[in-house]
């Protein structure tokens, strides 16, 4: 997370980068709903909560409709409650990104 920007602009980057942010600003919003952090969405990475930071970090990666997730101990440095909230979150992700793509394909 780039700590000068906001949650909102730091989910936004990899669509700015591509170029397609105009176009595709909605899927900021999407994203921070899906890991529900939308109301922190003008909060800067210093203010959020460990767990919040990792949320945040994966709306990050799947505003841009990721094929493939690769997670390097994505809740290595959290507490134990945290992780097992975040784990069951990951799995509800994955789900929800499944059934998202099976729906669009058909």
């Amino acid at each position: 997370m780039f700590p000068w920007l906001t949650v909102r602009n730091n989910v936004a980057t990899g669509l700015d980068a591509r170029g397609v942010l105009k176009q595709q600003r909605h899927r900021v919003d999407e994203a921070l709903n899906l890991v529900d952090l939308q109301t922190f969405a003008g909060a800067y990475p210093h203010q959020l909560s460990g767990g919040m930071a990792q949320r945040a970090s994966l709306a990050r990666a799947m505003v841009n409709d990721p094929a493939l997730l690769l997670l390097d101990e994505p809740l290595g440095k959290l507490d134990s409650l945290t992780r097992m909230t975040l784990q069951a979150e990951l799995v509800r992700l994955w789900q929800s990104s499944r059934f998202n793509r099976r729906a669009g394909d058909a």
